[in-house]
């Protein structure tokens, strides 16, 4: 690859180094030059641009991701489209992430030009989560570089997912006089949590007295229910494995594996099994929602992987997870900095509802039901929670009762334009003024355009990269801009500044520079249905019953 100053007379077929503003329009980094692209730059007054030109043995940047991406194909994972040199992996379940370190330093180090960055090992991960990105730095990489990558990758299982299989958990709560109810309930519902997330079920806890024997029968009891990991909470704390709460494992047929962990909170677990059943006594942080050892140990065996003295004594880098006196700040003299302000993260859905539809007088278009009796605000807004876009905030104004009857029981929320009359503006501001500090954009839908899939809506969430010039996501067909349109929150003030009856497409021509285009096949993108005419071009299925 020539990386140069090229002439415009010389520069047809090269890769555009930098973005070019030009009077109407925007040639963004990345573009392939053609004739048109070196018209406008003349007559925009350039003579000549920083571009790259590929040798014949190059590979283009995204079909370079897209092969590299390839290489670390695994069950339960999958790729996105590559986009500007990148391309995401993403868990098609909940579970628990493995990470080979020495493979991914392995593949990192054949050639500056590719990078592949994960989670840690063993994150655990929910379905949709991004677990690793591909991204080719240069405009183009050598084809001898690329063979080398993919053969390495192939070699090994860089990354694998293991999937959180649902299990039955009996839990024993032991009581020794004195302790409070309220530490028990506590305790119950910290476990019930931790064995909600990984998908599991606790069965009906059981109290006894803190005894071998009181706590040996109920450990019995409850693999009579079918429990396949038990848990015993202690009364007191464990401190030998021949303490009460161990002794009664053994009791109950069990044994021993393992006294203690190197993490903290969660130094004094123990790990047995009765039969094929793990069992854990646990330390007395678990009586704490906080993350600490257990909640290490559980993923582990929901997601069916070893869980011995080996894989717990390697848990030491890492385990430190909370502040102790001897750390320079500790906790209790930092309390100004105890909670750091988290970055913004994930993306938000508003739904555009308040609109008096006067193109389709007397009725009101989200209200129009199809052949099945759904109103085409449901199915909008349907289709919007299918996506991974949360919350999703629905702007209700003109007949907002009848609004929010259609949508009851979505879990959505709802807010009020109350000044709707006065134009498209009014409803985009209530909503871009609901959605929470911690959403880093959000999606703007319209409600008359029950055709945008939650897939698609998921395409322009994996788009938005603001580092990437892609702080604002917008759908294209066939050249045609359409909705729904992504705005990172830098955005939201300008948003708020728009007046009458027109949205914030004005904007786009004002930030030309952050707007990435993702093409799609589809229409759906161009299509609204706000006149009667229009509902006749709807699928059948999806046209009210009045019309042909």
């Amino acid at each position: 690859m020539i990386f140069a100053s090229f002439a415009l007379d010389d520069a047809l077929g090269t890769v555009l180094a930098h973005s070019a503003r030009l009077p109407d329009k925007v040639l963004k980094k990345g573009t392939v030059l053609d004739a048109a692209a070196i018209a406008a730059l003349r007559t925009a007054g350039h003579s000549e641009i920083i571009a790259a030109r590929l040798a014949p043995d190059d590979v283009p940047e995204n079909e370079a991701a897209d092969r590299m991406a390839r290489a670390f194909d695994a069950p339960l994972l999958s790729r996105r489209r590559a986009t500007t040199g990148r391309v995401n992996l993403h868990a098609d379940a909940a579970g628990l992430l493995r990470v080979d370190a020495v493979a991914i330093d392995a593949i990192n180090g054949i050639d500056e030009g590719f990078t592949a960055a994960t989670l840690p090992d063993y994150a655990p991960v929910a379905a949709g989560d991004m677990v690793a990105t591909i991204k080719i730095i240069p405009f183009a990489v050598s084809a001898a570089a690329l063979d080398r990558v993919e053969l390495v990758a192939r070699e090994v299982s860089a990354i694998c997912l293991h999937r959180f299989h649902r299990r039955i958990v009996g839990l024993v709560l032991s009581e020794l006089p004195g302790l409070k109810q309220s530490v028990i309930e506590g305790t119950i519902e910290a476990t019930e949590a931790r064995v909600a997330a990984l998908g599991g079920r606790l069965l009906p806890p059981r109290r006894c007295a803190h005894t071998e024997t009181a706590i040996a029968v109920e450990l019995a009891a409850l693999r009579a229910e079918g429990a396949e990991v038990l848990l015993v909470a202690g009364a007191s704390a464990t401190v030998d494995r021949r303490d009460v709460g161990p002794a009664a494992v053994v009791r109950a047929g069990g044994e021993i594996v393992h006294f203690g962990m190197p993490v903290d909170p969660g130094n004094l677990i123990c790990i047995g099994r009765i039969g094929a059943v793990p069992t854990l006594v646990l330390p007395g942080c678990a009586r704490s929602p906080k993350p600490n050892g257990i909640d290490w140990v559980l993923q582990r065996i929901a997601a069916d992987l070893p869980i011995g003295r080996d894989e717990i004594m390697r848990m030491g880098v890492g385990g430190l997870l909370k502040d102790t006196d001897a750390r320079p700040l500790p906790r209790a003299r930092a309390v100004a900095r105890e909670a750091p302000v988290a970055a913004p993260s994930g993306i938000a859905a508003v739904v555009l509802a308040a609109g008096k539809s006067t193109r389709m007088a007397p009725y009101n278009k989200l209200l129009v039901t199809d052949r099945a009796g759904k109103p085409m605000i449901s199915r909008v807004v349907d289709n919007v929670l299918s996506s991974r876009a949360r919350p999703v905030i629905v702007v209700t104004g003109h007949r907002g009762e009848e609004i929010r009857a259609a949508l009851a029981g979505r879990p959505v929320t709802f807010v009020e334009a109350t000044n709707y009359e006065l134009g498209l503006s009014a409803s985009l501001k209530a909503g871009i003024a609901a959605v929470p500090e911690t959403s880093a954009g959000a999606l703007v839908c319209l409600g008359d355009m029950p055709l945008v899939t939650g897939r698609l809506i998921d395409r322009l969430v994996d788009a938005h990269a603001p580092v990437e010039s892609r702080a604002i996501v917008v759908p294209t067909c066939q050249g045609r801009a359409g909705n729904p349109i992504l705005w990172n929150r830098r955005y939201f003030p300008e948003i708020l500044d728009l007046a009458g009856d027109a949205g914030a497409r004005a904007l786009l021509t004002r930030h030309m520079e952050q707007v990435g285009e993702i093409e799609v096949n589809d229409d759906a993108v161009l299509r609204d249905f706000d006149t009667l005419e229009s509902l006749a071009t709807l699928p059948p299925r999806m046209r009210p019953p009045e019309v042909a």
